[in-house]
């Protein structure tokens, strides 16, 4: 094995190969120390194809053969202790090929990075915190995110608010950000693309500093303190992961030592060729270390709630956005790959050991079998998966005249037939307002009072269907733009009453939401649902009920997805009792002395004993409680 200086031992390099060295972080990179009485850095980094490796930064002029580091016996990777190199250095790794070729890489595991345009790492002096949120984390550990509420606001944070033409902070956005979710009723945040990534235009999906959080809003510790304080408000923060592939810029880790490294060698598995990344080489234990860390470095380091796994369908499958002759089968001769499905395997159970109740979610658009079971039931182990075939005939039906929508009505009941296959989030994400799908608004029908109607009813069917929630930023008031990186939502808007009530109308249907355990408690359970008409396809109307665990305030939702009113409505309800009218699209939450009660008779009704009748107006969404 060879003498290491102490800092890395035998041990570290055995646990490192073999893939378990789930702290791995603390030895490769840049870390500021103290050798014999002497402050320096430690810099230490994994290159097994090199023939030399040197550091060069801002403390040696960016000499490219002034700091060699030592090969630490077999193990591939590269040691060095200087007391020329502080914090807040800027440098990247010297990588001499076998083709006698120089590669200007930046560190895998830097820990901050310079504000793009630049490239090189950042030598990060104090990641220390003192962290306020013990009673949010305690809560954490003894929750089970499948029982509770889960209402996501999915926001880029370059793209939410602005200062003129500059970015508000990490620190800025804390109080900004809790205060708004904390008023709307969101439980979470899921932040777009986070770590280190050198073109505004990827939206964070194509990752160069996967141990970073990046430059553009601060330091890693402003990005602490943004997370502590949400947590003392009550918001739990999730983050998009994206271990499915990476970039090809020169500075990142493709060919990072002048070899396919991090990448399958094989451009049939190592490449994608619709997204011009490269694959990450999930065979190599190094490289699923390399990631597995990374998502523990995020949880743990970082108090993160949770991950959301960008594109698991193109990990999961070789022939993914591939060709006939562009893939290699594997050795079943299946399109499966079987090491990226051992990596989730690996990542969801050390998670889950290490970090009870913090959540793992896919991003899986698929019918992959077994997503959110657990490894040891033959799943891949997930918390979620993203409901991908509700939101997209959820849409389709939206986007109909509601003329056609009676012919279209399978198409919001379908999802019933397997919403308890896996633990779902139903998304209305990003990916849905960008590349001429218009904004959610814009994809209603009609004049415009037409499209706002729609959208409220569209939003209390989906609050009110079985799993959790997802919206992305600005749809919850009526964008009418698509939405670009480029600039601030359009809050402007919330001049116009139209706008300000629908903003008002979903902020009462997630307190709504939050309050009621009907909505939440029986999400993955067959018994927590009950449709009472899903076949009025002539009027488009839908009613269903969702059950408490402790059967109480059990809630019935009613939507009406044409503009004809229905002035005696009757709906036919499971027993003789009181329904109290909590919500309605026309005024929405309604106080106590607004809520108007109605009795239930004995009169069939929907193949039940007994009905009430209700004035539904046109478009009307109404939610009681019995």
């Amino acid at each position: 094995m060879g003498n290491t200086t102490g800092f890395i031992t035998e041990t570290d390099c055995y646990l490192f190969g073999e893939g378990t060295h789930y702290n791995i972080y603390e030895k490769l990179g840049a870390h500021p120390t103290t050798r014999s009485g002497k402050k320096g850095v430690y810099f230490a980094v994994w290159a097994p194809h090199a023939v030399s490796v040197a550091v060069s930064g801002e403390f040696n002029g960016w000499a490219p053969d002034e700091h060699i580091m030592n090969p630490i016996g077999s193990s591939g990777i590269y040691e060095l202790f200087t007391v020329s190199a502080k914090p807040g250095d800027l440098y990247k790794y010297v990588i001499t090929t076998q083709t006698g070729e120089l590669l200007y890489k930046a560190d895998p595991y830097a820990f901050q990075a310079e504000l793009r345009p630049g490239t090189a790492s950042r030598i990060c002096g104090c990641t220390d915190y003192k962290w306020t949120d013990s009673r949010w984390m305690e809560k954490r550990k003894n929750s089970l995110p499948t029982l509770g509420p889960l209402s996501i606001y999915e926001i880029h944070l370059g793209s939410w608010k602005r200062r003129g033409e500059n970015f508000l902070s990490y620190r800025e956005l804390a109080r900004e950000l809790a205060e708004y979710i904390k008023d709307m009723g969101y439980t979470h945040v899921e932040i777009m693309g986070l770590l280190e990534y050198p073109f505004d235009g990827s939206w964070g999906y194509q990752v160069t500093g996967y141990y970073a959080p990046t430059s553009r809003y601060g330091t890693p510790v402003d990005f602490k303190y943004f997370i502590d304080y949400l947590h003392k408000k009550g918001i739990g923060v999730i983050l998009d992961w994206v271990p499915a592939h990476f970039p090809k810029d020169a500075h990142g880790l493709a060919n990072f030592d002048g070899a396919p490294l991090y990448e399958y060698s094989d451009p049939r598995k190592g490449e994608h060729p619709d997204w011009g990344t490269k694959v990450f080489d999930y065979s190599k234990h190094e490289v699923s270390n390399f990631l597995i860390a990374n998502a523990l470095y995020w949880i743990e380091n970082f108090h993160v709630d949770g991950l959301r796994v960008d594109a698991v369908a193109s990990m999961l499958y070789l022939d993914y956005g591939k060709q006939n002759g562009q893939w290699v089968p594997n050795i079943h001769g299946g399109h499966e790959n079987l090491e990226a499905i051992e990596f989730f395997k690996h990542l969801n159970s050390i998670m889950k050991r290490r970090n009870p109740g913090s959540m793992i979610i896919a991003e899986e658009s698929t019918a992959w079998p077994q997503v959110t079971e657990p490894p040891e039931y033959g799943g891949l182990g997930f918390t979620f998966k993203w409901n991908m075939g509700w939101m997209h005939d959820f849409l389709e039906y939206m986007k109909l005249d509601p003329y056609f929508r009676k012919d279209n009505h399978s198409k919001m009941t379908f999802g019933m037939t397997y919403a308890c296959s896996e633990n779902f989030i139903l998304v209305l994400s990003h990916d849905e307002v960008v590349h001429l799908k218009c904004s959610m608004l814009n994809k209603m029908p009609g004049e415009l009072p037409d499209k706002f109607s729609n959208l409220k009813a569209g939003y209390t069917f989906m609050i009110g269907h079985p799993g959790k929630k997802l919206l992305f930023m600005g749809q919850e008031f009526g964008q009418l733009r698509e939405w670009s990186e480029d600039r601030e939502l359009d809050w402007f808007l919330l001049n116009e009453p139209l706008h300000q009530e629908l903003k008002n109308y979903f902020r009462d249907l997630l307190h709504l939401y939050k309050k009621y355990s009907a909505f939440y408690g029986e999400d993955y359970d067959w018994n927590g649902f009950e449709w009472i008409n899903c076949n009025d396809a002539e009027r488009s109307i839908f009613s269903f009920i969702r059950k408490s665990p402790s059967g109480r305030n059990n809630i019935l939702v009613i939507c009406n997805f044409t503009p004809v009113a229905r002035p005696e409505y009757r709906v036919g309800v499971p027993k003789k009792g009181k329904f109290t009218l909590l919500l309605d699209n026309e005024h929405g939450l309604l106080g106590k002395e607004q809520q108007a009660v109605y009795t239930s008779q004995k009169k069939p009704c929907d193949d039940r004993d007994y009905s009430f009748a209700y004035p539904l107006p046109a478009y009307g969404a109404a939610i009681f409680k019995f």
